[in-house]
C-alpha cells in the first residue's frame, strides 16, 4: 500500500478528524477566510427544500450544515446526520440540544456501511468530505446515495477546490503548504494534522472527477464552482 492510498483508509480518516475536532470549526472558518460558512449555505440552497421531507446529511462532522439545512426545511421534516469520527459525533450531539423542536437522527456509522434505509430520502448534502475519498470510494459513495434517494430525490455536494487562475493557485497551494499547519500548531500543537487536509485537496483538485462518477449512475448531474474554483461541488437528482 502507498502512502497515498493509506491516507484514504477509514480508519486513518477517522483518526484524523477525531484529533481535529476541538478545533475543526474555527479552523476551517479562519483557513477559508469565513467561506466555508456562505459555501455551505449555497450549497444547500441548491436542493430548493420543501417542507415536510427527510434530508440526510452525509460525513456530517458536528453538524456544521445543520443551521442552514433547518432554516431551509421546517419542524415537519427530518434530518439524519451520519458521521464515523466519534468525537465529531460527540459535538454534534451537543450541537443538536441547539435545536429544540427538530427532529434530528444522528447516526455514527460508515457512509459504505449505514443504516438509512432504500429510497428513504429525499435530500442529501454533504460539506467538505469529498476530498477523503479515492475515486473508487466515490463510486461507492455515488450507489449509496442512489440508493438512499427516493426517485427524483435532490443532492448537492460541496468541497474545497484548487483554483485555475495561475495567481490565486499559487498563493493557494502556499497557503495549504505553510499557512494551515502553521495555524494547526498555534491551536493543536500538532501541523501535521492540518497539513493533511492541503494533501487531500491537492490530490482532489476539484469536483470534475466527482461529477464524472456520477454521471455513470442513476443520476442528472450540474457541476459548480465556487469563488473563482476555490471551492467546488455537484447538485442534481435521481432520474428515476
Amino acid at each position: 500500500m502507498t502512502e497515498m492510498q493509506e491516507y484514504f483508509e477509514p480508519r486513518f480518516v477517522e483518526q484524523l478528524f477525531d484529533k481535529m475536532s476541538s478545533s475543526y470549526a474555527r479552523m476551517n472558518y479562519i483557513t477559508s477566510f469565513g467561506f466555508s460558512e456562505r459555501w455551505r449555505r449555497k450549497c444547500i440552497k441548491e436542493l430548493k427544500m420543501e417542507e415536510g421531507k427527510v434530508i440526510a446529511d452525509l460525513m456530517a462532522g458536528m453538524g456544521e450544515c445543520w443551521k442552514f439545512i433547518l432554516k431551509n426545511s421546517d419542524k415537519t421534516s427530518k434530518l439524519i446526520g451520519l458521521d464515523f469520527s466519534t468525537e465529531m459525533i460527540e459535538r454534534a450531539k451537543k450541537n443538536k440540544e441547539k435545536f429544540k423542536g427538530y427532529t434530528i437522527e444522528i447516526l455514527q456509522e460508515n457512509i459504505f456501511n449505514n443504516s438509512i434505509e432504500n429510497e428513504s430520502v429525499d435530500y442529501v448534502v454533504s460539506g467538505f468530505g469529498l476530498k477523503t475519498f479515492n475515486d473508487h470510494q466515490l463510486e461507492k459513495l455515488a450507489e449509496e446515495i442512489e440508493r438512499i434517494l427516493k426517485p427524483s430525490g435532490r443532492f448537492s455536494l460541496v468541497d474545497v477546490s484548487i483554483p485555475k487562475i495561475k495567481i490565486l493557485k499559487c498563493f493557494y497551494i502556499f497557503y495549504l503548504k505553510n499557512i494551515i499547519p502553521l495555524i494547526g500548531k498555534i491551536f493543536l500543537e500538532n501541523p501535521e494534522v492540518y497539513q493533511m487536509l492541503g494533501v487531500y485537496t491537492q490530490e482532489f483538485k476539484n469536483s470534475r472527477h466527482v461529477e464524472k462518477i456520477f454521471r455513470k449512475k442513476n443520476f442528472y448531474v450540474d457541476y459548480i464552482e465556487y469563488f473563482y474554483g476555490c471551492a467546488s461541488g455537484i447538485k442534481g437528482h435521481k432520474i428515476r
